[in-house]
């Protein structure tokens, strides 16, 4: 019974009809067969997702029940670690494009995503967004282009990402500015005297406490050498968020955290930090404020490891590579890009030539 639930995420489930592996259908709750189109509702926790106990996880490394066990693929060139579906015959890291080797799976445990945000978009839509985004590129070269003919080169990922709740109190010793302003003479630059009106502050001593619920606290769980997700497209309605089922990751890629959760409790206090400042801030009121000692307090905190919707789309060009990056759920788009060297030269060559004919019939 044990070694039945450490794997049933990796179940795959199939098509009654025909025997084709069922797939997660975006911006659905049903999974549906590539072959007959034959379709079944994912069936959710009523319960919805499970906020865990933060510290007794930190003690533990999540050795607890909300723990399994998956087979991975580790990316010798940028370092990702990436869950793969067992139907996929040629594999390439969804971020730097190498060729990832069957073989080389491994066994590795993983704290079980509580949530997941099911793709909202297809592989199909996110490929047209892809090629209008390249066709609006200005030198970019012919390969390019090509590569944007192509969907296999648009893979679909979750990327994993801790959230982090927690009620939070903070005590303060600062002070509230306002301002008032006054005129004085003063010469110009070209020596004649002016009014000038200076803004000045008046500070007054202030203290309180402030306390409110951190809500979802979102800190990224992996990071790599290459295929960082830019701000641009990290942000995600986690209104949206769903029970975790391993159905919603058919056919798509999955990346295992590298940025282990003491880690990213560690950071999400920072965050929390940041927040406990500004509602110190808004307590003082006045125009301006200075903070110049506070004491935070984070209880009753608790985390989720969830699931999180990208497109990715690796490229290689002269030897680097080149990622692009599209939101799986709102369909932002974001990512670096090669210049083509001739391009921008002939573009150059032809504006100075523009320019020699205009001054030629000029004289």
């Amino acid at each position: 019974m044990e070694e039945q639930e450490i794997q049933k995420t990796e179940l795959k489930k199939a098509c009654v009809n025909c025997g084709a592996e069922l797939k997660y259908k975006p911006g659905t709750t049903n999974i549906s067969c590539e072959y007959c189109g034959h379709e079944e509702t994912i069936k959710l926790d009523e319960k919805g997702f499970e906020e865990l106990e933060l510290y007794p996880y930190l003690k533990e490394m999540g050795s607890q029940r909300h723990s399994e066990e998956i087979s991975m693929l580790h990316c010798k060139n940028c370092g990702a670690n990436q869950h793969v579906e067992e139907n996929y015959k040629s594999l390439h890291c969804v971020y730097c494009g190498m060729p990832l080797i069957l073989e080389d799976a491994y066994k590795e445990d993983w704290i079980l995503p509580g949530a997941v945000l099911p793709f909202q978009i297809d592989q199909k839509a996110s490929f047209t967004i892809f090629k209008k985004w390249v066709k609006r590129l200005w030198f970019a070269p012919n390969k390019l282009q090509k590569a944007a003919l192509d969907p296999q080169f648009t893979k679909g990922l979750y990327l994993p990402y801790w959230t982090f709740d927690a009620q939070l109190s903070a005590s303060y010793i600062g002070q509230r500015g306002e301002y008032y302003y006054e005129t004085r003479r003063v010469r110009d630059a070209n020596g004649k005297m002016v009014t000038q009106r200076v803004r000045k502050t008046r500070w007054y001593p202030a203290s309180g406490k402030v306390s409110g619920f951190v809500d979802d606290t979102l800190i990224k769980a992996s990071q790599q050498k290459a295929g960082r997700i830019p701000n641009k497209i990290a942000q995600w309605n986690l209104n949206m968020l769903q029970p975790f089922d391993s159905s919603f990751l058919s056919g798509f890629v999955t990346e295992k955290y590298t940025i282990p959760l003491q880690e990213g409790h560690l950071h999400s206090k920072e965050v929390a930090r940041d927040i406990a400042e500004r509602w110190c801030r808004q307590d003082i009121g006045g125009d301006t404020q200075r903070v110049t000692s506070m004491d935070m307090q984070l209880s009753e905190e608790t985390f989720k490891h969830i699931l999180l919707p990208v497109y990715v789309s690796a490229y290689r060009y002269q030897g680097k590579e080149y990622n692009f990056f599209i939101n799986g759920e709102n369909g932002q788009i974001s990512g670096t890009r090669p210049y083509s060297f001739w391009k921008i030269f002939f573009a150059v060559l032809a504006g100075l030539l523009v320019v020699g004919i205009i001054v030629y019939f000029a004289k």
